[in-house]
């Protein structure tokens, strides 16, 4: 089965979606839905993706930029079997309304409530519990990472207490409008939204986050405290417990990553679409275990980093694959995500 998607939004997450559905060989990206001409909507055009008009998007705009429409997001939906929504915060549970008329399945970004979809999701998080259903919610960047590395420690050791700092940068590279330009900004929301979030993929856990707003637009950037119920002997089973994971990438003391500049240099030189590091990051320096006390940093590219977790809901909802090992897998292979290496 060949499962026609559309993607409703062709933005920062949007376009890397469609991407990674043109390389999946059980999908067929329909076409891209957008409400205005841009130079993303050009290279839609570019790169032979049909181009529908979303919520007051005029026709006349985009002929006028020489853009040819193939017709609305009613007439794109009509041709597909799912839609992935990554129009902009709070429009996708404004579009929910459309897409139920049309009885299409939905996905939805972590930018909007987790009641937009029956469940929220993450691959490596609760695959299982959300087949079959009809919408799903991939958690944002942030919870991604964090719900990835839950999956890791919650199942080998069990978590007794989880407490996270979240750096998180202040825009992405093509926003113009945000800041701080100089300055670091606490989120005066305690504690932080993450951590709720979080929870609505693992119900119950013990997790408490905080963050704060600094001036860059590379990653963000989560100091981890976890008390574990079941510790390892020592700290090097732990880093190799995420070595051997699929969606982890860590960092060797000689390879010399001393942060977020190397690692996107190191997506720069890798070159997988975009130039994006779409796995968890983490250094191997930068993991210790205390006793019952682990401690981490990770390195989360809020641009990419639920592009494959948007291909594994897909999948889910369709139940296209057995399990999510199986899923994660081909989904990896098709987007040019290295395999784990365990003991490397």
């Amino acid at each position: 089965m060949r499962v026609r998607v559309a993607v409703n939004g062709f933005g920062t997450i949007g376009k890397r979606v469609a991407d990674a559905v043109v390389r999946q060989p059980d999908m067929e990206l329909v076409g891209v839905a957008k409400t205005r001409p841009s130079f993303e909507a050009r290279r839609a055009v570019e790169k032979g993706y049909r181009l529908f008009l979303a919520g007051t998007g005029q026709r006349s705009e985009f002929e006028a930029a020489g853009l040819p429409v193939a017709g609305t997001l009613a007439d794109l939906l009509r041709e597909s079997d799912i839609v992935v929504d990554a129009a902009p915060e709070k429009v996708g549970a404004e579009n929910r309304k459309l897409y139920a008329e049309e009885r299409k399945p939905a996905i939805y970004q972590g930018g909007e409530k987790a009641g937009v979809a029956e469940a929220s999701f993450n691959a490596l998080g609760n695959y299982e519990a959300c087949r079959g259903k009809k919408s799903l919610r991939v958690v944002s960047c942030n919870t991604t990472g964090i719900a990835r590395a839950g999956a890791v420690l919650s199942a080998a050791y069990g978590i007794e207490q989880w407490e996270v700092t979240l750096v998180r940068r202040a825009s992405d590279p093509a926003e113009t409008k945000k800041g701080p330009i100089n300055g670091i900004l606490p989120t005066f929301h305690l504690p932080s939204h993450h951590g709720p979030d979080a929870q609505t993929i693992f119900p119950g856990l013990p997790i408490t986050t905080t963050a704060v707003v600094v001036p860059t637009t590379l990653m963000h950037v989560h100091v981890n405290h976890v008390r574990l119920q079941r510790p390892p002997r020592e700290g090097r089973e732990l880093i190799e417990r995420f070595r051997s994971t699929p969606r982890f990438h860590l960092f060797a003391p000689w390879e010399r990553a001393e942060g977020t500049p190397q690692v996107m240099e190191f997506a720069r030189d890798r070159g997988i679409g975009h130039n994006d590091m779409m796995e968890n990051v983490l250094w191997e320096e930068g993991v210790r275990l205390e006793g019952q006390d682990a401690y981490f940093f990770q390195g989360i590219h809020q641009e990419s980093i639920v592009v494959p977790e948007n291909i594994d809901a897909i999948r889910a909802i369709f139940d296209l694959a057995p399990d999510a090992a199986h899923s994660i897998a081909m989904t990896d292979r098709a987007l040019g995500l290295p395999a784990p290496r365990p003991g490397a």
